[in-house]
């Protein structure tokens, strides 16, 4: 009996976890950060705000200011499927830039990202909605 209730509380939270968003990502947010910090943080900043100093003077120059990770929104549907910022989209805008999607040249192609980096990247950027 004590198991039975075990099993029933452990499906539950499996369940439970499951289905509220953001809770599980395919990458790891650790290893997602670091590359974050390494590539994108000049522009977006550390929280992912767009307030990175390159970002800051872009905006203070007049050009668009980095999207503002903590927003959660994205406006691009890369892959066509008819629906915008999936992670196939993010994947896209980062390995391609933004400029063949529409959207700013600043936001140059980074290559050279394996498919676990990419994974990584686009949980740390969406763990930074708030």
């Amino acid at each position: 009996m004590t198991r039975f209730f075990t099993t029933a509380l452990m499906l539950t939270a499996f369940a439970i976890g499951s289905t509220i968003p953001g809770v599980a990502f395919a990458g790891d947010v650790a290893a997602g950060k670091a590359k974050f910090m390494a590539l994108c943080v000049s522009c977006h900043g550390e929280s992912g705000k767009g307030d990175g100093p390159t970002g800051k003077a872009l905006a203070a120059a007049g050009q668009p200011a980095p999207r503002d990770f903590t927003v959660g929104e994205f406006k691009f549907d890369a892959d066509k499927d008819g629906t915008p910022g999936t992670d196939a989209d993010l994947k896209q805008v980062i390995t391609k830039g933004a400029l063949v999607f529409g959207g700013s040249p600043m936001m140059a192609p980074i290559q050279g990202l394996s498919d676990a980096d990419l994974d990584n990247l686009v949980a740390f950027i969406r763990s930074l909605k708030q």
